[in-house]
Formats: C-alpha cells, sequence, structure tokens
C-alpha cells in the first residue's frame, strides 16, 4: 500500500487579477523604474514581468508610429538630381560625366575605348 501525503497550508502559487497585473506593468514602466526592484516589491520574478509584458503586447498589437514634423519655414525644394563624381573633357566636343553609381567594370570599358 502507498501512503499518500496531504500538506495543509497556504498555496505557493498565487492568482493575480488583471488589474494587479496592470497596475505591476504600469509600475515597471514608469521612467527610471528598474524591473528588478519592481518584482522584489511584489515579491515575484523578473520572468514574470517580462512575460506578462510579452502577452500584454501580443494582446494590445497596436500599431506604434513615431510623430512627424514638418518645419514649414523653407519652401524650397531641395535639389535631387545627380552630380558626376568625375567629368573627363576630351577636346571641345568629347564631355564624359561618370557618376557614382556607376558600375565599376562600364567605367573601365568606357576609359579603355576612349584611348
Amino acid at each position: 500500500m502507498r501512503q499518500i501525503t496531504v500538506m495543509a497550508g497556504p498555496e505557493r502559487r498565487r492568482r493575480w487579477t488583471d488589474a494587479e497585473r496592470l497596475r505591476i506593468l504600469a509600475e515597471a514602466a514608469e521612467p527610471g523604474a528598474c524591473v528588478a526592484d519592481v518584482a522584489r516589491r511584489h515579491d515575484i520574478s523578473t520572468a514574470r514581468i517580462y512575460t506578462w509584458r510579452h502577452k500584454l503586447r501580443q494582446h494590445i498589437a497596436v500599431p506604434q508610429f513615431a510623430e512627424a514634423v514638418v518645419d514649414g519655414g523653407d519652401d524650397k525644394v531641395p535639389d535631387v538630381t545627380p552630380q558626376p563624381a568625375v567629368v573627363i573633357e576630351l577636346g571641345s566636343k568629347v564631355r564624359l560625366s561618370i557618376f557614382p553609381s556607376a558600375p565599376v567594370a562600364l567605367v573601365a570599358a568606357t576609359l579603355k575605348a576612349l584611348r
């Protein structure tokens, strides 16, 4: 026959309400707050706070956008035409412009042909 031991007393596994979880998460998210300190105050592990935070982010899934600031001081449109990196003039009728985006092989072949 086997022996079974029944332990009476408080259960170690605690149940947290959603309101308690949100309060602890808000406390951990305050500027300058340390998750380890918040966890110690509430006698829970830091992993528990990070797990709750992860689950909350999955549940909410709200995209975050950065605020755009438009400076209305200058209405000029910037010049976006690319400037050549090298300009080679051969006489009065031949001008070769090499842009930074040009492939090296093409530039080498062109210069070789101009010899």
